[in-house]
């Protein structure tokens, strides 16, 4: 794994909920398979890049460990950004393709749903993307999150606000669960440094350009000059190119991204990344291995990438061996699975 295995109780943990610790492995040299379902939006760029990092780590993990008796069976399907479709692909997997465990879904309003049927299911539901802090792991024994929840990012924040001496900061971010989730933290986060928050900016996933225009005009014509955008890639790209045609990204004018957007800056068209020049964000800091280089070398010769690492994607790659591991410490045989000799 690439950067911690701190998920690996948490994963015998819920695995033994789920039954599966109470069953020991035969003696039979024979490979087990064990279903896993994937949820994954397909079409966007983290899923895309998730689906090529887990496929990686199987490879990786199973040529480290080819004398492993389990095998993960990754079984993948597309929630197409709609938050039925990803519950009822993951319903479906766990009901007739009885999967042992999903990863994903892919985003925290899709996860909401996708962990209650986890725990009506009482399959783990494993998720490396969801970050929002109202998906909690505490409340939900079926729910493990592989990633910092969204929440993490707010001291750092708060910081850069301190240093510069701002005294108020207009928040701005998306009207979704993961969008709301990190207001509260951030407020809070705000006021403790002494800066208040005088005007908060609330814009749909699904508004289009004529109306984000207009959003930004109310924004233009407030006291403030300091926004904090809190929003994913694609509406983050409408929102910013937009701003710069206004001549908000100019020089009286002062721009904080989150975690979300500033992780997802490789995928944005070159259009978004000239419109944000000189914005600030944060995001965690990953140290540079020689297991990390390797990996980023075999990633970008099939894949022909010269961006940089994805965030999600190695919590995803890291996801993989960490489940991959602890199936195998746990140990289990049924009948329902496939044997190969």
């Amino acid at each position: 794994m690439m950067t911690n295995q701190k998920h690996l109780l948490s994963f015998f943990f819920i695995l033994s909920l789920a039954g599966l610790g109470s069953i020991q492995l035969s003696m039979a040299k024979e490979v087990i398979r064990i279903p896993v379902g994937v949820v994954l939006d397909l079409n966007s760029s983290v899923g895309a890049i998730a689906e090529s990092y887990m496929t990686m780590a199987l490879s990786d993990f199973y040529a480290k460990h080819a004398h492993y008796r389990t095998r993960l069976d990754l079984r993948t399907r597309d929630s197409a950004d709609d938050i039925v479709t990803a519950a009822s692909e993951a319903w479906y997997m766990m009901k007739k393709e009885k999967v042992q465990a999903i990863i994903g879904p892919q985003r925290s309003a899709e996860a909401k749903f996708v962990m209650e049927l986890g725990r009506k299911a009482k399959v783990p539901i494993i998720s490396f993307s969801a970050t929002s802090p109202s998906l909690s792991p505490s409340r939900s024994p079926f729910f493990v999150r592989t990633a910092f929840d969204d929440s993490a990012q707010v001291k750092a924040i708060a910081a850069i606000i301190e240093a510069y001496s701002w005294l108020e900061v207009v928040l701005v971010y998306e009207d979704t669960d993961y969008g709301n989730g990190l207001i509260p933290y951030l407020v809070d986060a705000i006021q403790e440094v002494g800066a208040r928050v005088p005007y908060r900016s609330v814009i749909p996933p699904s508004s289009n350009d004529a109306e984000i225009r207009r959003e930004i005009g109310r924004l233009n014509s407030t006291s403030t000059r300091i926004f904090l955008v809190h929003m994913t890639a694609s509406l983050g790209s409408k929102f910013f190119i937009l701003a710069k045609k206004i001549g908000m990204m100019s020089e009286g004018y002062a721009w904080i991204v989150t975690e979300g957007l500033s992780t997802l800056l490789d995928p944005v068209s070159s259009e978004a990344m000239d419109s944000m020049e000189g914005v600030l964000g944060v995001r965690p800091h990953i140290p540079m291995t020689k297991c990390l280089e390797d990996f980023m070398i075999r990633w970008k010769k099939p894949n022909k990438m010269t961006a940089g690492l994805n965030l999600f994607g190695l919590w995803a790659y890291d996801t993989v061996w960490a489940l991959a591991m602890a199936v195998e410490k746990v140990g289990t045989t049924s009948s329902s699975w496939s044997r190969d000799s």
